[in-house]
């Protein structure tokens, strides 16, 4: 029996050689967790009852345990290089077969999935054709969508401005063409049903008639008769529009009615029949924080709900997983959000390579949820979490195992020696 302690000595010293060597040798691999060799005392049980004075045949390997501490947070280049910060793995998807991952080095494959180097897919949930995502059911694989953003036709046009108290009224029938006919003008963008952008001017010429009063006047792309009246625009089913001011120099009318947004109609077939676009274009014209002051015409605010068709140019991965596209027309849209899942004992995963586990009994079932939420970790874009592998550490766990199992070797040898001595007696 006194060959067993040796010989167990060795086994426990030459396994736990192998696990500290798995380590040292994962150091770089992203997303790697060390496992750590525990030892147990090995005795023979009697049928007769417990023997105080029993010795013990040996040592051995009771379990080799995963350490699922942090690694350290490593920034790059690449958008798709995501780190988890905190509780949580990766959900992978690998041909239906789910399994979990910590490395978050992923890329776009040829059919726009997003995969790890073994080509097994990022789950999530996608989000619907206007945007939304529905973090409920069961997680899919998360793709990027390559057809372009459709775009949005107009329906609101908000303006802010200054009318100058101090021009003078203008007698003179309006003629878009002619700068003498109105004191100030501005223009906007406006988009149509196919993604066109099209300029709406706006001229404001000062009454003669009565006080404090304005008209305005609206074109879409310069588009006006011989007499350079506006063809194909109407505002509040009129040409033009007359607005009143007070004395403060805030606005009380439009149309002789309270100062409300207006519907600005645009018949496109008026003004470019060719494009085929939805006509006609109904745009709510916001002029209500117009002002009259003795002061110059300036525009303080200018915005419009339409944009055009695009193409991604990029995308962006916030801290709770939502994957945001950004496009050549300058919008965004939500793709998607990646999931995270946690365990009960993180420590019954087993390791299936690839830098994957797989949830086993012991590991108990996942709790899947997007990050932020529960006891689930934050994400970090452009960085990578590293080994949290101690390289030192490991160095000196590796001359502690080789001195055990020198030490085991060296009392196999001193047994043998006492047995050839007794022989030789």
């Amino acid at each position: 029996m006194t060959f067993q302690h040796g010989l167990s000595g060795l086994n426990a010293a030459s396994t736990n050689l192998d696990v500290i060597g798995n380590n040292i040798s994962n150091a770089n691999t992203a997303g790697f967790k060390q496992s750590v060799a525990q030892f147990s005392d090995i005795f023979a049980n009697s049928m007769e009852g417990t023997d105080t004075a029993q010795v013990g045949i040996g040592s051995k390997i009771s379990s080799i345990a995963q350490q699922f501490g942090q690694g350290t947070i490593t920034p790059t280049n690449n958008p798709l290089d995501i780190a988890i910060n905190g509780q949580g793995f990766f959900r992978m998807s690998d041909n239906g077969t789910v399994n979990y991952s910590r490395n978050g080095q992923f890329h776009v494959d040829d059919s726009g999935f997003i995969v790890d180097a073994s080509g097994a897919n990022l789950t999530g949930f996608m989000a619907d054709v206007n945007g939304d995502i529905k973090a409920s059911g069961v997680p899919t694989n998360l793709k990027f969508g390559t057809s372009d953003l459709a775009p949005k036709a107009t329906t609101t046009f908000d303006l802010g401005f200054n009318l100058d108290a101090r021009k003078p009224a203008i007698p003179t029938p309006f003629n878009a063409t002619n700068p003498k006919t109105y004191n100030s003008t501005t223009s906007g963008t406006v988009v149509d049903s196919l993604g066109n952008s099209h300029v709406l001017s706006l001229f404001f010429q000062k009454a003669t008639a009565t006080a404090n009063t304005w008209t305005v006047f609206a074109t879409v792309d310069g588009k006006v008769d011989a007499a350079g009246v506006p063809i194909g625009v109407t505002m509040g089913g009129s040409p033009s529009q007359s607005m009143v001011f007070d004395g403060d120099g805030k606005l009380q009318t439009i149309a002789a009615a309270a100062a409300v947004p207006l519907d600005l109609a645009i018949d496109f077939s008026a003004i470019n029949p060719s494009l085929g676009a939805t006509t006609p274009q109904t745009v709510r014209l916001d002029m209500t924080t117009a002002t009259q002051f003795g002061s110059d015409f300036g525009v303080n605010a200018i915005t419009q709900d339409g944009y055009t068709s695009g193409r991604m140019a990029g995308f962006t991965i916030s801290a709770d997983g939502v994957i945001l596209g950004n496009y050549s027309s300058g919008q965004a849209k939500t793709l998607g959000q990646i999931v995270l899942a946690n365990f009960v004992n993180p420590q019954g995963l087993v390791p299936v390579g690839d830098g994957h586990w797989a949830e086993t009994p012991g590991s108990g079932e996942p709790l899947v949820g997007p990050p932020k939420t529960g006891n689930l970790g934050v994400l970090q874009s452009n960085a990578v979490e590293d080994s949290n592998v101690d390289l030192t550490a490991e160095l000196v766990k590796m001359i502690q195992a080789q001195r055990l199992y020198q030490a085991s070797a060296k009392q196999i040898e001193t047994q043998d020696q006492i047995i050839q001595t007794i022989t030789q007696i």
